[in-house]
């Protein structure tokens, strides 16, 4: 499957924000926002006014990026998100929170999403008892994510055992003994602590 190879810094300093995809190195000096706040490429330094076009445009890829998908993907959920009961924008953020790379991200597992996801391909989970090595993967209420019995002894979680309490969203709840989470509910759009303003995107894509 294709994947973005670049360096992941220059999306931040491209969207002019933190996207977070790099874990502890976005929390420290090193971060390219502030090395370097501005746009990559000759002409980063002279940014033009963005028509109403282009604050969409940057909108979705700046959405597209935090969630580390491509444009397919994207547009997949968005289509399944227009097909649902409610308000487009907000059931496409439900759609993308509920993803399992992203799940594994908010239980702190990964540092970043992009090594949630590794764990995921790596088939270290399991999704209500059965190995789920899909990130993409949809969650649902009630589904209980584990990690499996042979992985729990590797370096990477007896280093998260042994680090500070977690910060959950509320419509998630984990145990760092067991090395295992739920879904109590559907996440709310007061639960999602992203700068998104889905209705960019959805005047973007109606277009």
């Amino acid at each position: 499957m294709a994947k973005y190879t670049e360096s992941k810094c220059r999306l931040c300093r491209r969207e002019g924000m933190k996207l977070f995809l790099k874990g502890d190195r976005c929390y420290s000096p090193k971060c390219a926002i502030l090395r370097r706040p501005v746009a990559p490429g000759q002409h980063g330094t002279t940014r033009k006014k963005l028509s109403e076009y282009g604050l969409q445009l940057r909108e979705k890829q700046k959405t597209k990026r935090i969630y580390g998908l491509l444009e397919s993907q994207f547009k997949t959920i968005y289509e399944r998100a227009e097909k649902m009961r409610g308000a487009t924008g907000e059931n496409m953020l439900r759609l993308l929170e509920l993803r399992l790379d992203n799940i594994v991200f908010r239980f702190d597992l990964g540092k970043s999403r992009a090594q949630a996801r590794q764990i995921v391909n790596h088939a270290f989970l399991t999704v209500n008892g059965r190995p789920v090595n899909i990130p993409s993967y949809t969650c649902k209420v009630g589904d209980v994510i584990a990690v499996k019995g042979n992985k729990k002894g590797s370096k990477l979680f007896e280093e998260f055992k042994s680090a500070k309490k977690i910060n959950l969203p509320k419509w998630l709840e984990f145990d760092v003994e067991k090395l295992e989470g739920k879904v109590i509910a559907l996440p709310q759009r007061e639960d999602i602590d992203l700068t998104i303003s889905e209705n960019m995107i959805v005047e973007l894509y109606s277009r």
